[in-house]
C-alpha cells in the first residue's frame, strides 16, 4: 500500500478531477479506523449506528485532527482537518450552506482541492478515496476499487445490488429493480460522479470502474460482478399469417409470409375460379401471379397443388433441385361451398361403342341398326343403314381395323333407299 501522494502532483482535484495517479488494483489494501462521525462546529455528531437516508451525508473512516472552527475571512470558515488513510490531511472549510471545500496537504503543501458546491463530490488518489459532501461532512477509505468495470450487475459488500449501463459512450450506475429500469443513481458525464444508496457510498470513474464504502460496516471489498447482460440479439418476430376476408360469397382471401425476408402471398380461394397466390414486394408490388391455369413457377419457387379443387395448397421453397417445398393451405371457403370446383363429369353417350374386331353389327345415333359384313370390306365399298341413316365408307380393306387404328374416315349422309331413284 502506497503511504504518500506523489510530490509531482500540483494541480487541484476540483468536481471530481483525480488527484494523483492510477487507481489502486481491485483487492488493495484497506485501511479502517472505524467510522467516525465529524461535523461542522457547533452541530450534534452524527449517530454512525443509524443508516443513512438515500443521498444523505455519509460518515468517513478517517480521523478528525481538529474540530475547532476558525475564521478564514474571505476563504471562508475553518471546520475542521480530515486525516486521510494514506496519510495526507483534508482540510475541510465552510463556504456556504451547501457548499465546502478540502484543501489536500502533504508535508505541509496543497497538493489537491476538492469543492461541494450544492452537491458531493470525490478524490481517488491512487487508490485512497475522499468524498466530500455538500453538508461538509466526509467518507474516506482505502481499496475496494474495481478498475475498467464493464456494464453488469454488481454485488457490494453488504449485498446490494447495482447495475452499471452504458448508453450512448457513458455509464449509468442504477438500483436492480425486479421489473423494469432501476433508478439512477450516478450519471457520468465525463468527470467522476458519487452516489449513494442506503449505508454505501459509490464512485464511478469515467471509464466504468468503481468503488463502494459500506458505512459503519467492518465487511469491506470492491464491487463484484454477479451478472451481465444478454447481449444476443432478441429473434425477430416470426412473421404470421393475417386474418382470413370474405370478399364473396364463396371468396375467400388471406396474406402470408413468404419464405423470402420482406415478402408476401396473397391468397385467394374462389368456389368458381379457383385458387390464386400473388407474390408481393415489401411495398405490396406483384411480383409473380399464379392460378389455375399457371399453377407452377419455378423461378420464384412457387406451386399450387390441387389447384382443381376447393382445397388447394401453396408450396414456396427458396432454391430448386430436391429442396422440399413449405405448404401452406389456401383459406378454407365458407360453408356451404364445399362443391369440388373441378371440371364436370361428361354426360354419358347415347352411343354404344362397336366391338373390338368386325363383328357385323353397330348401332347409329338413331337407334337403327346397320349390318357390316364380316370379313374384309372392298375399297369403295358402300355400307347403307336402313331408312335414312348414316354410311361410312373406309379407304381400303378392313373398316373396323382402320378405325381401329385412328385412321380418319368421312361420314356421308345419304338418302334413304325409297328416295333413290
Amino acid at each position: 500500500m502506497r503511504t504518500a501522494l506523489r510530490t509531482a502532483i500540483a494541480t487541484a482535484l476540483v468536481a471530481g478531477v483525480a488527484i494523483t495517479a492510477p487507481a489502486l488494483a481491485a483487492g488493495a489494501a484497506f485501511a479502517a479506523d472505524g467510522p467516525v462521525a465529524v461535523s461542522a462546529p457547533g452541530a450534534k455528531p452524527a449517530d454512525t449506528g443509524a443508516k443513512p437516508a438515500d443521498n444523505a451525508p455519509a460518515t468517513g473512516t478517517g480521523k478528525t485532527a481538529d474540530t475547532k472552527g476558525q475564521d478564514t475571512g474571505k476563504d471562508g470558515v475553518f471546520v475542521r482537518n480530515q486525516i486521510l488513510p494514506n496519510g495526507a490531511t483534508a482540510r475541510i472549510v465552510k463556504l456556504g450552506d451547501t457548499h465546502y471545500r478540502a484543501e489536500i496537504l502533504k508535508e505541509g503543501q496543497r497538493v489537491g482541492t476538492l469543492e461541494a458546491d450544492g452537491h458531493p463530490v470525490a478524490g481517488n488518489d491512487d487508490g485512497t478515496f475522499l468524498v466530500l459532501f455538500e453538508t461538509g461532512l466526509t467518507s474516506t477509505w482505502q481499496g475496494n476499487y474495481l478498475p475498467g468495470a464493464r456494464p453488469g450487475v454488481y454485488e457490494l459488500a453488504d449485498g446490494t445490488r447495482v447495475e452499471l449501463t452504458l448508453k450512448y459512450g457513458g455509464y449509468d450506475l442504477r438500483t436492480v429493480e425486479k421489473s423494469g429500469e432501476g433508478r439512477v443513481l450516478v450519471h457520468l458525464n465525463g468527470t467522476r460522479k458519487v452516489g449513494v444508496l442506503g449505508k454505501a457510498v459509490l464512485v464511478v470513474e469515467p471509464d466504468g470502474g468503481f468503488a463502494a464504502y459500506i458505512n459503519g460496516s467492518t465487511r469491506q471489498a470492491a464491487p463484484k460482478l454477479v451478472e451481465t447482460p444478454d447481449t444476443t440479439p432478441a429473434p425477430a418476430p416470426k412473421p404470421t399469417p393475417g386474418p382470413v376476408v370474405t370478399l364473396g360469397e364463396c371468396t375467400v382471401q388471406q396474406d402470408i409470409p413468404s419464405v423470402f425476408a420482406l415478402l408476401t402471398v396473397t391468397l385467394t380461394n374462389d368456389l368458381e375460379k379457383g385458387p390464386k397466390a400473388v407474390l408481393k414486394d415489401e411495398a405490396g408490388k406483384p411480383i409473380v401471379t399464379l392460378d389455375r391455369d399457371h399453377a407452377a413457377d419455378l423461378g420464384q419457387g412457387l406451386t399450387i397443388k390441387g389447384a382443381n379443387t376447393t382445397t388447394p395448397q401453396l408450396g414456396q421453397r427458396t432454391q430448386g433441385g430436391d429442396t422440399p417445398y413449405a405448404w401452406t393451405a389456401f383459406p378454407k371457403l365458407p360453408k356451404g361451398c364445399e362443391k369440388d370446383a373441378a371440371t364436370p363429369t361428361p354426360a354419358p353417350s347415347t352411343t354404344t361403342p362397336a366391338p373390338a374386331g368386325n363383328t357385323g353389327t353397330t348401332v347409329n345415333n338413331g337407334g337403327q341398326t346397320s349390318v357390316v359384313p364380316k370379313g374384309g370390306v372392298a375399297a369403295g365399298a358402300e355400307l347403307a343403314a336402313e331408312g335414312d341413316s348414316t354410311a361410312l365408307i373406309a379407304a381400303g380393306a378392313g373398316a373396323a381395323s382402320l378405325a381401329a387404328a385412328g385412321l380418319g374416315f368421312v361420314v356421308l349422309r345419304r338418302r334413304s333407299a325409297g328416295a333413290r331413284g
